[in-house]
């Protein structure tokens, strides 16, 4: 189960994340994040510090959202996340595209 809550008194957006974010709902989290992203285009941050697991599906997930992102001019970055879960960017180069710590 995985849970996406946006973080109201953040720049830009900002959304926390938690629980596992895999095949089975990463449409879900790519839909919630994109009706809200479309609502307010800026840059975003996704707070990793309670997501515990992601599979490839995930990482391609993200992969779309910072397409999107980027289009419009913004950045998307990633923070809090548990190492074991950032070996998995760097392992597929992503931290070369996406702000990661």
């Amino acid at each position: 189960m995985q849970e996406v809550k946006r973080l109201e008194n953040a720049a830009g957006l900002s959304f926390a994340l938690s629980g596992e974010i895999d095949s089975k709902n990463a449409d879900e989290f790519y839909q919630e994040v994109m009706e809200t992203y479309r609502v307010q285009p800026s840059d975003v941050t996704f707070d990793c510090a309670a997501l515990s697991f992601i599979d490839s599906t995930t990482l391609g997930t993200f992969v779309k959202i910072l397409k999107h992102v980027r289009t419009d001019g913004h950045a998307l970055k990633l923070i809090n996340m548990q190492p074991r879960l950032k070996k998995l960017f760097v392992i597929c180069a992503l931290d070369t595209v996406m702000e990661i710590s």
